[in-house]
């Protein structure tokens, strides 16, 4: 494995192959409608850990929002995490607000036009700045993420879980074959090709091999090792749902407790959830819902019980500060993706379609 067994010849006609078969197979995709640097790299930072289908309808909202660097460094970071909930990974939309403003202040507002120089932006790694600068500015670099190494590894027949010591070996072989691949001519579709390839025909498992347009030239065909996933962590949780109506000024609302997670916490900082409950065992005439939901490697199934006001403090875990939310505000705060999975599901966010879940159906 000395060596790259394709040579040059080889790899003009992979690279045309490749760039033939996405320009009349790629996903019809928003960001793809665009060369604005600023556009491309919020749907990178989406895309990273999510999938496409999750990230469609929350880029256009977030774009509709902010839909330039300035509106988004102008923005507070909770207007920025509110519309990231449900995206998950919270910290990549606090490094992407921190980066805007870091351009805004020291740059006047222009994003670096090299990798480079983007890579010096906080939160931005070689792999982000690599797509911005290839897709929006045009710079023959090359994007390696686990599409593209799969792709490679499988077309040279190269194991990438080796973790010995010719692993480093392996990642420099394939970081060298991304560039050989990368189209000067075109170097953002060339490397959008190569990802697209991995997301919908080089999967991890089961591979479409036999539609593939490298099948060819492919050393395994799909018959390579792959590591195995990380088992799942399942877990039962309990939270507390408490409202009450107030009436305001004339008005008649409806509140929801709401917690704020502390800032010191290295997971979703600083956004609310339902007060956690103190007892996760629900009896079944409190059960409101069920829900499941995942966060990294962990399966939560969700418990959310009724809880009356004057119960909520004895009945739930002490944590950050709380406060009562008005329902037709609680949409625009910055929820964890759990909470607003549970408001949702149970209509009381004004987003929520018609019609109640029955007490205690569980729903996924």
């Amino acid at each position: 494995m000395g060596r790259l067994d394709l040579d040059a010849a080889d790899i003009d006609r992979v690279r045309e192959r490749l760039l033939e078969w996405y320009m009349h197979n790629r996903r019809d995709l928003p960001w793809r409608h665009t060369r604005d640097p600023y556009a491309i790299w919020v749907s990178e930072v989406m895309l990273q850990q999510t999938r496409v289908a999750v990230v469609v309808e929350r880029y256009q909202a977030f774009m509709a929002r902010f839909p330039s660097l300035h509106s988004l460094a102008l923005a507070e970071v909770e207007d920025v995490l509110a519309l990231w909930s449900g995206l998950g990974y919270y910290r990549r939309a606090r490094m992407l607000h921190k980066a805007a403003r870091f351009v805004a202040e020291r740059n006047n507002g222009r994003m670096p036009a090299t990798a480079a120089e983007l890579r010096r932006l906080p939160g931005i790694g070689s792999y982000t700045a690599a797509a911005i600068a290839s897709i929006a500015y045009g710079e023959p670099v090359a994007v390696v993420d686990g599409n593209v190494e799969r792709v490679l590894c499988r077309l040279e027949g190269w194991n990438a879980q080796s973790h010995g010591s010719g692993g480093g070996s392996v990642r420099r072989r394939i970081e060298k074959l991304a560039s050989e691949m990368v189209d000067p001519a075109r170097p953002g579709d060339s490397n959008q090709a190569q990802m697209e390839l991995g997301a919908v025909l080089c999967l991890p498992r089961n591979p479409q091999c036999l539609v593939c347009p490298l099948s060819a030239d492919c050393k395994t065909r799909g018959e390579h090792k792959t590591a195995p996933r990380p088992p799942m962590i399942a877990r039962v949780v309990a939270h507390a749902l408490a409202l009450r109506t107030r009436h305001v000024a004339g008005e008649t609302r409806r509140e929801v407790l709401l917690e704020q997670r502390p800032l010191a916490l290295t997971v979703m900082p600083g956004l609310w959830e339902l007060p956690a409950l103190t007892d996760s065992d629900v009896p079944g005439k409190d059960l409101r819902l069920t829900v499941r939901h995942a966060i990294m490697q962990v399966n939560y199934i969700v418990r959310i019980r009724a809880v009356a006001e004057a119960d909520a403090n004895a009945m739930t875990v002490a944590g950050g500060e709380r406060r009562w939310a008005p329902l037709n505000e609680a949409s625009s705060m910055a929820l964890t993706g759990m909470a607003r999975k549970v408001l949702t599901r149970l209509q009381l966010l004004p987003e929520a379609t018609p019609g109640r879940l029955p007490r205690g159906r569980t729903t996924t």
